[in-house]
């Protein structure tokens, strides 16, 4: 299997596919940027759970997924925003609310891999990593 040229955006669609698909749990090649993306999804409500699996090669970073009772996932829209040809940057002054105050924008920033209302609370900007609703 080669590497992949943007691990973050592996880690994403390897979620949406899953969602799509409807399954329970998606494996990821881990590592701490998706860890901190991962806690941000758990703490703003998109996923169930998420942990890291001890592996001999690479830790694996296992993301549970959040469903309703109607089968409908937490997660409606997920997209990478920054990618590695093409950096985007924000100001704290230029932060605004994704979808309604109901989504949110996943920024790596000075003070560490935040959501924009974090950023905004900090008065820090940084590179938009992703947007998810």
């Amino acid at each position: 299997m080669s590497a992949t040229s943007d691990p973050i955006a592996d880690m994403l669609t390897r979620v949406r596919n899953a969602v799509k698909a409807e399954h329970l749990k998606v494996d990821i090649p881990s590592s701490k940027i998706k860890v901190a993306i991962a806690k941000i999804l758990k703490d703003e409500g998109f996923i169930k759970n998420y942990k890291i699996i001890e592996d001999n090669k690479q830790k694996v970073l296992r993301v549970y997924l959040k469903y309703s009772d109607q089968n409908q996932s937490a997660l409606l829209n997920i997209v990478r925003i920054s990618k590695p040809g093409r950096r985007v940057y924000t100001k704290a002054e230029e932060l605004k609310p994704v979808f309604n105050n109901i989504g949110i924008r996943i920024l790596s920033t000075p003070k560490g891999v935040i959501t924009n209302k974090a950023a905004q609370k900090l008065n820090v900007g940084g590179e938009v990593i992703c947007e998810i609703s």
